[in-house]
């Protein structure tokens, strides 16, 4: 049979939790608990719409304008955000990952992100998912497996579905004190502000609420955490039912998007939120980019479980 359009797919069975992972840009296509989604899906046949389940890497969110400098070298990616005029999302997320270890409820995921020309470093990028009665856990590696310090960053795109409804239905809770305000039109980062001043608070919930129409597309950061250090953000429906994505202080920040869509059947259909090991346009700011000297390895990882 011929592979899908979406890479080679691989079910994961853990309990009343059953993933599947598709190859192209290691990425986490469905996740249900119980037969309810936890996730937008796509279909096997279908080119991933608005990076659905991605793995970002090795930069999340944007470069602005495609542009940054680091080790004193000028680089400029391609513009894969035309619309806006920037970076968006990486150089892993089309990339064809090799499954390099398998049992009934984990895989793990290898590619190589090559020297080209805007990113003149070699990296490879491993990827193991395993389901447990916990969840499914997440984890994303970057080894610099070439001669220079490399820039990187990454995370995950999951659209979360909470249950009956669709974003403007349900309540939201996110443990961030600040958020990074962005221009209107390009989304290019303004600064931080407390979560309670940012347009007059539209954007604090640190106390769980529903979401309504808010707009978002923003980072947050100033994340709390329990006394083992990992955060967690939750989304329920009015039913009663959740779900909710934990990680670690090895991703300060958060992204955070309604999915607004100008076609109806696709706006708003789930939230997707992004833990990042660093912020959008970390290449230019500096701001919690990791410089991975040759040989040098960086992980981070998360879990999304249902409520």
């Amino acid at each position: 049979m011929s592979t899908p359009i979406s890479g080679t797919h691989f079910g994961l069975t853990s309990g009343d939790y059953h993933a599947t992972i598709a190859s192209v840009g290691a990425t986490l296509r469905t996740l249900e608990f119980d037969g309810r989604p936890l996730v937008v899906p796509f279909d096997a046949d279908e080119v991933r719409p608005a990076f659905r389940g991605a793995t970002l890497a090795p930069w999340p969110n944007r470069v602005v304008d495609g542009r940054y400098t680091f080790d004193g070298e000028e680089q400029q990616l391609p513009l894969t955000e035309p619309e806006r005029g920037h970076a968006l999302h990486g150089l892993a997320a089309w990339l064809d990952f090799d499954a390099i270890d398998r049992s009934a409820s984990s895989v793990t995921f290898a590619a190589t992100i090559q020297a080209q020309a805007g990113y003149p470093h070699r990296v490879e990028v491993t990827v193991a998912f395993s389901l447990d009665e916990d969840g499914l856990l997440t984890t994303v590696t970057g080894t610099n497996t070439g001669p220079t310090r490399a820039p990187w960053g990454t995370g995950p795109h999951p659209y979360l579905v909470a249950g009956d409804g669709r974003v403007d239905d349900w309540a939201f809770t996110l443990p961030a004190d600040q958020v990074l305000t962005v221009t209107e039109d390009r989304l290019i980062p303004i600064g931080l502000e407390p979560v309670e001043d940012a347009e007059g608070g539209i954007w604090d919930f640190r106390a769980a609420r529903p979401i309504g129409d808010t707009f978002i597309d923003h980072a947050f950061t100033g994340l709390s955490r329990a006394a083992d250090g990992r955060t967690t953000v939750r989304v329920m429906a009015p039913s009663g039912t959740g779900v909710e994505l934990e990680w670690g202080e090895d991703c300060p920040w958060v992204q955070i998007h309604t999915a607004d869509r100008p076609i109806p059947e696709l706006h708003r259909l789930g939230l997707a939120v992004e833990p990042m090991t660093c912020p959008p346009d970390a290449y230019n700011s500096g701001t919690d980019l990791i410089a991975l000297e040759p040989g040098e390895s960086a992980s981070a990882s998360w879990v999304i479980r249902a409520v």
